[in-house]
């Protein structure tokens, strides 16, 4: 098999560092991320292509802000810094960086003032994107600016001997108009890669690794029903077979039928390994007056984890636990002691420190298109696979507050009609997640002559790629008003609908 390629970026605490991941293998070359405190014989190991570095919430002039190795820009390895990183660069190799007399945020005109191999086909002015306060105020020695801003004299600075690049905005999003040009330019005119990344090669290298690391033990999955448990249990499957087990937790959280569905699939279809284990009542009552968020997510990891300890003794030498844990589940719950944390994920945040087997995640570093990709080169069905995303502590974040099994039943109902109406309007492939809340709170109402005091259920309905950034759908108001007609006569206690027109960000995409 073709070596493969690397870019390798090192994180500085960036919640944007998966993204720009991901923009670099869209250029079908491969990409990791790894900790700023790299070294640079690990680096000598990966043997990188080339390095980017990533953006990140810190002053590079604090005495504790995130730093790499300076020998990084001694390896003759082309490395590109971004925002938070060309701040870096610079400071390290001599330059100066200081508070901008303006801070950025958002869109910016940039103008290109050289000819560079990092701006290339990029228009002599174009919309960037920025957010510093901080900015390069003096160029390391050897480099030479390449573009400005009329706020940021130093946009772009380039050493091309060395082939150092630093831009202070970020191309990885999809506001900066020629970002993916940017990359696409440092990645094979200034890194030399071809482009050998792939799905069909990530398939085969990870079934390689899964056999070696498992050899002939015993893995139980995670296995919830969603895309990423079940192309990760479909990828374990193909590499160990019968040695794998799936076990699906029904903890009384799922939508509505959902359950059936799984274990049709899974045990009728693909005739897994597959033990189903029922436990409704025992999550009900750990969550009994529980209203915050985190604790929930919380408590549903510790009961996962449990459920499948106890399921676990039960069967002969299980060594590992199969989870689907993909890059926005990292980032989103911090990648590092410089990353923030916007909210813990059951996959990888609330789970106890000792559990009795280790666990495998084979998808940790794929973005959802990529493991929708992926599950579609495994052979799995097409509906399955373009299934929306559906958060492994399930309707407990879509109950706001305490979760009960009289909210989570009108839940249930109202999401059913929701994605029932959205499939019959033909929406379904064009809106990338859409699911109904349950606040909590209530409002007066009239039905039946009669006055009500009943729930109000919030719809959320996004367009996205990933889950990194997202926008609301926009939904015609004939298929809104069958919505809410529908919900309101359908299901019990509710006489109020409203709908969630915030993006992500500021939001994220579900309410907790």
């Amino acid at each position: 098999m073709e070596k493969r390629e690397t870019i390798l970026i090192i994180d500085f605490g960036a919640q944007y560092n998966q993204l720009i991941a991901r923009r670099v293998r869209e250029s079908q070359v491969y990409s990791m991320v790894v900790a700023h405190d790299v070294s640079v014989e690990r680096i000598r190991d990966i043997a990188p292509k080339g390095i980017i570095l990533s953006g990140g919430p810190s002053d590079v002039r604090a005495e504790d802000a995130p730093q790499c190795d300076p020998a990084i820009f001694t390896l003759g390895i082309p490395v590109l810094g971004i925002c938070y990183g060309a701040q870096l660069m610079t400071h390290l190799l001599g330059g100066e960086v200081a508070p901008a007399p303006k801070p950025e945020y958002g869109k910016q005109t940039m103008t290109v003032l050289d000819d560079s191999p990092l701006l290339h086909n990029v228009d002599k002015s174009s919309v960037i994107w920025m957010s510093h306060t901080i900015y390069i105020k003096r160029p390391a020695d050897g480099f030479i600016v390449s573009a400005e801003t009329p706020t940021c004299p130093v946009t772009v600075c380039e050493d091309r001997e060395r082939s150092l690049y630093a831009v202070q905005f970020h191309p990885e999003v999809v506001h900066t108009t020629y970002g993916t040009e940017i990359l696409q330019n440092f990645v094979y005119s200034i890194c030399h890669c071809s482009g050998n990344w792939s799905m069909s090669g990530f398939m085969e290298r990870q079934i390689e690794a899964i056999r070696a690391e498992v050899g002939d033990k015993r893995v139980i999955c995670a296995l919830s029903g969603g895309v990423d448990s079940s192309v990760a249990a479909a990828l374990v499957y193909r590499a160990i077979g019968q040695n794998l087990t799936c076990i699906f937790v029904d903890h009384g959280l799922l939508r509505k039928n959902e359950g059936d569905m799984v274990e049709s699939i899974f045990k009728d279809k693909f005739k897994m390994r597959f033990i189903r284990v029922n436990c409704e009542d025992r999550y009900l009552k750990k969550l009994a007056g529980v209203t915050d968020p985190e604790t929930k997510r919380k408590i549903i990891g510790h009961e996962f984890i449990d459920v499948f300890t106890e399921t676990a003794k039960e069967l002969p030498d299980v060594s590992y636990l199969l989870q689907g844990t993909i890059y926005p589940d990292v980032i989103e719950s911090g990648t590092g002691k410089n990353a923030a944390v916007i909210k813990s994920h059951h996959n990888v945040g609330g789970l106890p420190d000792h559990v009795p087997f280790k666990l495998l995640e084979p998808l940790r570093d794929l973005f959802k298109d990529e493991v929708r990709a992926l599950g579609e080169v495994l052979g799995l069905d097409h509906e399955l696979v373009w299934r929306q995303p559906f958060p492994g502590p399930g309707l407990a974040i879509r109950v706001l507050g305490e979760v009960t099994k009289e909210k989570l039943d009108i839940l249930r109902e109202a999401d059913f009609v929701f994605r029932d109406e959205i499939a019959k309007a033909g929406l379904d492939s064009e809106i990338w997640q859409y699911f109904a809340v349950l606040p909590g709170t209530r409002s007066v109402g009239v039905m039946g002559d009669e006055r009500t005091y009943d729930y109000t259920i919030g719809l959320r309905a996004v367009t996205s790629v990933d889950g990194m950034t997202a926008d609301w759908a926009r939904i015609p108001f004939d298929v809104m008003e069958s919505i809410s007609t529908r919900i309101v006569n359908e299901v019990s206690h509710v006489n109020r609908i409203v709908y969630d027109v915030t993006a992500k960000p500021p939001s994220t995409i579900e309410w907790e």
